[in-house]
């Protein structure tokens, strides 16, 4: 335990540190923990880094930073997001055929969502703060801190008052009452942090014409939703791939996406829903 807290505030400390430099500081970081991340996702399945298939996922997960975070792909240079989706599930089934289904079809789904799914999170995590300046920071910390509410809820009260298991196949911990707390928790933490930082109601949900406090109602149950949702899918790709952690490069706390599963789940969707 003493460990594991060690490691959050050491953690938690550089993060905020690099998201209040923001620029390529806090995005070069996105990029380095989203190639650790598909590098571990490769990991547990069997897949080391220095093989093709993994290399070819590692180019996915770079061209999505190409093209949401630089001028290239800001100013059409570069292929699109849908592009680079379309191209890498071409390439993957070619190599699948070259391979002589060495690479079986299982394997190319599997780098090729995850490629997606780490490319696409954490490069958008970067866009919000490099682009967005300031609002960004409070946008990203917005999210970051009512993650932080729905998993402390979630844990304490679902480990005092929980009783009825959520998901017991994919998370055997994880109960129904934790996890109506977490959403509460959330949607506590978002709707205070737009009281205090009322001008973020323009940015979210910027066609809907609703009071800031509602708006901040509508995220936090968006955040805890996804959240949870997040948690459950690595938990579920661990459950898939018979292993306990992502990897230990976090001392206590397991690997780069055991960490930071639910922001990437949270980021993506509500790129798709709240900031489009």
């Amino acid at each position: 335990m003493k460990q594991r807290f060690i490691t959050a505030v050491l953690l938690g400390a550089v993060f905020l540190s690099l998201l209040y430099l923001g620029g390529w500081w806090y995005s070069g970081i996105m990029y380095v923990l989203a190639v650790i991340g598909f590098i571990e996702y490769a990991k547990m399945n069997q897949l080391e880094w220095y093989q093709s298939q993994v290399i070819l996922g590692l180019v996915m997960v770079t061209s999505f930073f190409i093209i949401n975070l630089t001028e290239l792909g800001q100013e059409g240079f570069f292929i699109t997001n849908g592009d680079l989706i379309l191209w890498g599930l071409i390439l993957y089934l070619i190599f699948m055929v070259l391979s002589r289904n060495h690479f079986d079809i299982y394997q190319v789904a599997y780098l090729f969502v995850g490629a997606i799914y780490l490319g696409y999170g954490f490069s958008y995590i970067g866009f919000v703060r490099m682009n967005s300046g300031m609002e960004g920071m409070l946008l990203t910390l917005l999210v970051v801190f009512s993650i932080w509410a729905n998993d402390v809820g979630a844990y304490f009260i679902g480990k005092r008052w929980g009783n009825k298991k959520m998901w017991p196949d994919i998370s055997p911990n994880k109960t129904i009452e934790g996890a109506l707390a977490g959403l509460l928790f959330s949607i506590s933490v978002s709707t205070v942090f737009l009281v205090l930082f009322p001008h973020l109601g323009k940015v979210i949900f910027p066609h809907l014409i609703l009071p800031f406090y509602v708006k901040g109602i509508v995220l936090g149950v968006l955040v805890g939703l996804i959240g949870q949702v997040g948690d459950l899918v690595e938990s579920a790709i661990k459950r898939t791939t018979g292993v306990k952690d992502s990897g230990s490069i976090l001392p206590g706390h397991g690997g780069i996406l055991d960490r930071f599963d639910s922001l990437l789940f949270t980021f993506i969707l509500l790129h798709l829903v709240a900031w489009v």
